[in-house]
C-alpha cells in the first residue's frame, strides 16, 4: 500500500528507508491492516519467571496497608510481652533495649529491599515497554488519520468536479431556453 509510504513520509518527514524499527513495525501493521493493539500486561506477564512473580507479590504486599498494621501488632506485642515478662520479675527473651528485635528487623529489611527494587526495575521495564506500546498506537493513528483525511479530500474533490459539471450542464440549458425564448418572441 503505496498510500502508507507517502502518508508516513510526510507525517514522519523522513522515507521509509530512514524510518526506525517502531516505526517500521507500525507501518507493516497499517499495510496488513491488521491491528497491532494487544494487551501488554497479558505479555510481559506471560515472561515473568516465578522468582519474578515472587518479587512482585512480596513488593506488593510489603507496600500495603495490612503489612503497616500487621507489623505493628508484631511490634507491638513483641515489646509488651518482653515488658510483661520483665515486670513479672522473670527474664525475657529480648530484655530492653530489644537487641533481638532490631536484629530481625535489620534481617526483614535486607532481605526486602532487594525484592522490593527487582520489583520496581521490572515496573520500570514494563513502563517502558508501555510507552513504545502507546507510540506504536498513536502513531498507526495519526496515519490513519491522515489517510482518511486524504480519502475525504478525494471525495469532495469528486464531488466538486461532479457539481461543476452539473452546474455547466445548467448554465448550457439556461443558455438554449434563453435561445428558444428569443425566438419566440
Amino acid at each position: 500500500m503505496n498510500n502508507y509510504h507517502e502518508i508516513a513520509s510526510k507525517l514522519l518527514k523522513k522515507s521509509v528507508e530512514k524510518m526506525n524499527a517502531t516505526e517500521k513495525h507500525v507501518l507493516q501493521h497499517l499495510q496488513e491492516t491488521e491491528t497491532i493493539s494487544r494487551n501488554i500486561n497479558t505479555d510481559i506477564e506471560e515472561k515473568l519467571t516465578f522468582g519474578q512473580k515472587i518479587a512482585d507479590k512480596v513488593a506488593a504486599f510489603g507496600g500495603s496497608w495490612p503489612f503497616i498494621i500487621i507489623f505493628l501488632c508484631v511490634l507491638v506485642a513483641w515489646i509488651s510481652l518482653n515488658v510483661l515478662v520483665a515486670l513479672n520479675h522473670q527474664k525475657p527473651f529480648d530484655p530492653y533495649p530489644f537487641i533481638l528485635l532490631n536484629l530481625v528487623l535489620s534481617m526483614l529489611a535486607a532481605l526486602q529491599a532487594p525484592v522490593i527494587m527487582m520489583s520496581q526495575n521490572r515496573q520500570s521495564a514494563h513502563d517502558r515497554i508501555d510507552a513504545n506500546h502507546d507510540y506504536e498506537v498513536n502513531l498507526k493513528a495519526e496515519l490513519e488519520i491522515i489517510a482518511l483525511h486524504q480519502k475525504i479530500d478525494e471525495l469532495r474533490d469528486q464531488q466538486w468536479q461532479q457539481l461543476m459539471g452539473i452546474q455547466q450542464l445548467q448554465l448550457e440549458k439556461l443558455l438554449e431556453l434563453e435561445k428558444a425564448l428569443k425566438k419566440e418572441q
